[in-house]
């Protein structure tokens, strides 16, 4: 059965296991679209969440997750028109501008970006200790983003030492001195699976890189032409997100796994654990103004950063790739615990 369909079967079946909400908009429900950027996953779990406990419906909404995967083309899809809001990141944002992509993020979910470099169990002390390690291994995409900014806050680490991540955590298991990228929430559990041992966990936000992170992006034209349901879908996956991190999240969990049926159970509860555990979707801002804030600040500083460190040229009206008109008020912050 296609995905989407389970999906569709799974939350019909989880709304009418839950109490009864009244949409509060014509019965009539607007269709639309959301690409994620990966297979579905707890770091989803929030658009899923507002699936099953009816949240998108109360705010006339019909919502398909179309789930990424390994060359997912949902930005290009979002491009063309083919899905209304795209997974996105601050990066490919700021690249949009640049390209004269008309692009725009509406919410930040992630304050912090989840990636994170480990090292074998108490090899280095300090984030610059890893400068140490016998090899750094990462993706392309890591080695011309945030190893750049490395490399500038932190000389000592030298290109010499760069390794092509083959998402194989072999090279890595088999030098004690090496260190690789990874995601919060993802390939600790992996290593400790597979290897025994729990490796030492280096989140780069907390170091500093700070990127706004599994994003709401549309075409700019299309919000135009339907900005009240891009506030209602910004607004109900908010609403969402804080029930799915602090609230009953089981139907949404089996939503996942009808998307994804390699995702486990423990896989999921330990993503959980570590986004709230490390503040991924509720921090900074986030605490007070609520799950989506973004500020003129957070942007100004990262595009600065990036700029700084030769990933993006100076000139990009960074301005143009986000909004703040959606986020930032509240909205959800009293289900926190």
């Amino acid at each position: 059965m296609h995905a989407s369909i389970k999906t569709t079967i799974l939350a019909a079946m989880a709304v009418a296991a839950t109490p009864a909400i009244t949409p509060a908009f014509a019965q009539d429900l607007d269709k639309v679209t959301f690409a994620t950027n990966w297979l579905a996953q707890a770091e989803h779990g929030g658009y899923y969440q507002a699936i099953a406990d009816g949240t998108y419906e109360k705010y006339g909404l019909d919502v398909t997750i179309m789930q990424g995967g390994p060359q997912s083309p949902g930005r290009p899809m979002l491009v063309s028109g083919q899905v209304q809001f795209y997974m996105g990141g601050a990066t490919g944002a700021i690249n949009a501008v640049k390209e004269g992509i008309p692009t725009i993020t509406l919410a930040a979910i992630f304050q912090k970006d989840p990636q994170i470099l480990m090292s074998h169990p108490g090899k280095f002390a300090s984030f610059p200790e890893l400068a140490g390690a016998s090899k750094y291994i990462l993706s392309a995409d890591g080695f011309t983003s945030y190893f750049s900014w490395m490399k500038t806050e932190w000389p000592e680490f030298v290109e010499e030492k760069y390794e092509p991540y083959q998402f194989n955590p072999a090279s890595f298991l088999s030098d004690d001195m090496a260190i690789q990228q990874g995601y919060l929430t993802s390939e600790p559990l992996s290593i400790e699976r597979e290897a025994g041992f729990a490796p030492d966990v280096w989140l780069l936000a907390d170091q500093g890189y700070h990127p706004y992170s599994t994003t709401i992006e549309a075409m700019k034209p299309w919000v135009d032409e339907h900005p009240d349901i891009a506030k209602r879908f910004v607004e109900a996956t908010i609403v969402g997100w804080s029930n799915y991190l602090y609230g009953d999240n089981a139907a949404a969990n089996e939503l996942i796994k009808a998307d994804n049926p390699e995702m486990t159970d423990d896989q999921i509860a330990y993503g959980i654990d570590k986004m709230k555990e490390y503040g991924i979707a509720v921090s900074g801002d986030a605490e007070t103004k609520g799950i989506g804030c973004m500020t003129d600040a957070g942007w100004t500083d990262f595009y600065n950063s990036m700029v700084e460190v030769g990933v993006f040229e100076a000139g990009i009206d960074v301005s143009q790739a986000y909004t703040t008109e959606y986020v930032c008020q509240g909205l959800g912050v009293d289900l926190f615990k």
